[in-house]
């Protein structure tokens, strides 16, 4: 297998883009790629999109062939990835498996979502869970992650008060991103205050429904430089399954998918917690921001609030997390989601993230979930080739 090297990077602002429709958004994102790695349409061997419900969301399928033809790039094979939320970590996943098994040589990962192009997104949203035990019987997301965050309140004495500061830092952090949908600090008051959506979680502990799309470019690693003066190194990438619905979990406080996918990712790349300088967790509400800082192994299980509350997952903290201001602030278009983490991180690595830089960082992390974890994706990058 060969290593793994982004070249090109790009992302749409993501929000409520009424002037943009879904076909503009990829396009906006890949070509912005494409431009970024100095490569040409005629240098992409295959593309792999992320999308969760185009169907749902724009009535349209088919949407591989949609995206290659209208960004001019028939006849190269265009394979569009669905896992609910994790598509993007999951495109992202099967193009550098095309590379690094050898089969394909310059890679198009993209992702892409147009949610407000309907009235209600909820239902579309909601068949991400398990729908005939829990969507048919009233529950959405919002109401699941509640029912994960009272018994995490329950089982280690969690705050509302903790949760609310993930979203006070994300938003601080989402202000320093021109990218964000909600780039504007909040306190912590107008978050417990907030309307509420689902008792604990307000309309501030809640990610947002938005447009947007975003493409990295890979190619091997032995040819990053060709095209690129600062490539990004992919030293792991990996992915994990867990059940579908919280009734079957054997505790649901912890996403198993997410342990076990990050701990083959520490194995692949031959690092620890310790050697993550900043990663992009799925904060789709907060508390499963603050699950994931337990479930990666930031801290141990039920410290999550706890450094949380004392500033660790900050910028400047000892493990900063979504320093683009994360799904909850920077927005959630479903299927981009992942890729635009992975963007992130790039520009982190390169020392390319303004105001809101992590300083010195050499190795980061993507954390991509679908529904309430019935999917993983964890990534690992580096600024460094790998040691072979």
């Amino acid at each position: 297998m060969r290593d793994v090297a982004i070249i090109g990077v790009s992302q749409t602002k993501f929000g409520e883009l009424w002037d943009s429709s879904f076909r503009s958004l990829v396009a906006e994102a890949g070509i912005g790629a494409i431009n970024d790695s100095n490569i040409g349409g005629d240098d992409i061997d295959a593309m792999y999109v992320g999308n969760m419900s185009s169907g749902l969301f724009v009535n349209q399928e088919h949407i591989a062939s949609l995206i290659s033809d209208h960004m001019g790039l028939n006849p190269i094979p265009c394979t569009r990835v669905e896992a609910a939320c994790a598509s993007g970590g999951l495109a992202l996943r099967q193009g550098i498996l095309a590379v690094a098994s050898g089969y394909h040589d310059v890679v198009v990962s993209a992702g892409v979502e147009k949610m407000t192009d309907v009235v209600d997104a909820t239902p579309a949203i909601a068949t991400a869970s398990d729908v005939e035990w829990e969507a048919q019987q009233g529950a959405t997301f919002p109401s699941l992650y509640a029912m994960v965050a009272k018994r995490h309140m329950y089982e280690y004495g969690t705050t509302r008060e903790q949760l609310a500061e993930f979203s006070v830092i994300a938003h601080h952090n989402a202000s320093n991103n021109p990218k964000a949908q909600f780039p504007f600090e909040v306190s912590k008051d107008k978050v417990l205050n907030s309307t509420m959506v689902a008792d604990p979680l307000t309309l501030f502990d809640c990610s947002p429904v938005s447009d947007g799309a975003a493409a990295v470019v890979l190619c091997p690693a032995e040819d990053a430089h060709k095209y690129s003066d600062t490539p990004i190194y992919v030293k792991a990438s990996q992915q994990a399954s867990g059940t579908i619905a919280l009734h079957d979990r054997r505790d649901i406080t912890t996403i198993d998918s997410t342990r076990i996918a990050s701990r083959k990712a520490y194995k692949q790349a031959g690092v620890s917690t310790k050697d993550i300088d900043l990663a992009e967790a799925h904060d789709c509400f907060t508390i499963n921001g603050l699950l994931a800082v337990e479930d990666l192994g930031f801290c141990e299980k039920g410290q999550g609030g706890k450094v949380i509350e004392d500033g660790q997952t900050r910028i400047d903290g000892d493990f900063p997390i979504n320093p683009s201001g994360g799904l909850k602030a920077r927005g959630h278009p479903l299927g981009a989601t992942g890729i635009a983490q992975a963007a992130e991180v790039v520009w982190q690595l390169r020392g390319e993230a303004g105001k809101r830089q992590v300083e010195g960082a050499e190795i980061g992390l993507t954390h991509n979930i679908g529904g309430t974890g019935g999917t993983c994706a964890v990534h690992i990058f580096g600024r460094e080739p790998n040691n072979n």
